[in-house]
């Protein structure tokens, strides 16, 4: 009598671990699967060229006090090595010296995202995109003083640069 409520007991017991390990797991697999999606956000450009789309991109930097340190045609780049690219695509680099200062001085890791950068090209439909990273979602991943900086008023500086520039 006592050996079944014991097995019975253990059998619960190794149900319990086995659904915990289980949800972990899927969890950890539903994270893994959308985690892309949410980092990388893609705006539509209310300006048909890529061209365009960057110097207005600019321009809304500035107006943000904001510098914009290059924008970068990774066509060129990339011919330059011998390899041919067709697409337009290029990279708009944006910085704030008083944010940049504001995390290095704390995680001076993070100097490998540094400027921050969004990417502009034409899509396969013609339009003219901006890609850019969830600068709030990225910060609170981070945590402590990054998210601070980036999760609050850089997200928010670059929520109105791109207000001028996207479809909405």
């Amino acid at each position: 009598m006592l050996k079944g409520r014991f097995v019975t007991g253990k059998s619960h017991l190794i149900h319990l671990v086995v659904g915990i390990a289980g949800g972990v797991v899927a969890l950890g697999l539903i994270m893994l699967l959308s985690m892309p999606r949410m980092m990388l956000v893609v705006h539509e450009s209310r300006y048909n060229t890529v061209e365009e789309t960057c110097s207005k991109l600019k321009e809304s930097i500035e107006a943000q006090g904001w510098v914009c340190p290059s924008i970068r045609n990774m066509g060129d780049t990339i011919r330059k090595s011998g390899v041919d690219m067709k697409e337009d695509i290029r990279i708009v680099e944006l910085c704030n010296a008083k944010h940049a200062y504001d995390v290095l001085i704390t995680n001076p890791e993070v100097s490998t995202l540094m400027p921050c950068a969004w990417g502009v090209y034409k899509g396969e439909d013609g339009l003219v995109y901006i890609s850019t990273m969830n600068m709030g979602l990225m910060g609170k991943i981070f945590g402590g003083n990054i998210a601070k900086v980036m999760a609050g008023e850089v997200a928010r500086n670059e929520h109105d640069m791109l207000k001028a520039v996207i479809k909405h």
